[in-house]
């Protein structure tokens, strides 16, 4: 399904990197805020058209194609939603780590709200152990002609507060598509991810 793969960057290093195993690289600007916006730029540096955007974060190394398959998809299917993304299932031992950021989605499968703040939070100010949590994982796919539109909107209010470039797009009154996913490994959120994510691979034999 993916047409195209390109890596997207403002850093030398990551660039040189990814050359080396033969990777097409799109060099970015420093300015970027998030990583939309450094899709955006790349699609137009491309100088091609795409009918879909698929933003794989560079903190998600373990992400399963069938996912990536899974946001196309599901974006393809709701043609009132402009942005689609995935959640798994919230660890426990992550409720409170700012670092985790949570969903919220309605019956019909559109995001409702991201925090990072354990979302919904009860009254007795505890976590809920049969109460069904969701991690937001690193991946987006986008109408590629609402990158245009996302960029020429002004940073609101909640994405600054829980600085969560996903919270633009629901503030602005735009709809998102969410896919519910089994996904065991979470992104590399923090230094001591790295470690994690290293034994999980030497676990499983990932090169």
């Amino acid at each position: 399904m993916v047409i195209f793969l390109v890596v997207a960057t403002d850093d030398d290093r990551i660039a040189e990197s990814c050359r080396r195993f033969g990777a097409d690289v799109v060099m970015t600007s420093e300015s970027c805020l998030n990583g939309t916006e450094r899709c955006q730029e790349a699609l137009k540096k491309l100088k091609k058209r795409y009918d879909l955007v698929v933003n794989i974060q560079g903190d998600e190394p373990l992400i399963d194609p069938e996912i990536i398959n899974g946001v196309v998809k599901i974006l393809q299917a709701a043609p009132d939603a402009v942005f689609s993304t995935a959640v798994t299932a919230l660890q426990p031992e992550d409720a409170m780590n700012p670092n985790r950021v949570k969903c919220v989605v309605s019956r019909k499968g559109y995001a409702i709200y991201f925090s990072r703040g354990l979302i919904p939070f009860n009254k007795s100010g505890k976590v809920n152990p049969d109460f069904p949590y969701l991690l937001h994982l690193g991946i987006q796919c986008y109408d590629a002609k609402f990158l245009d539109v996302y960029t020429s909107l002004p940073s609101s209010p909640l994405q600054l507060e829980e600085d969560l470039e996903q919270l633009k797009v629901l503030e602005n009154g735009y709809k998102m598509k969410v896919i519910k996913v089994n996904h065991e490994a979470h992104g590399v959120d923090a230094p001591e991810d790295v470690e994690k994510i290293e034994a999980f691979m030497k676990e499983r034999n990932i090169d």
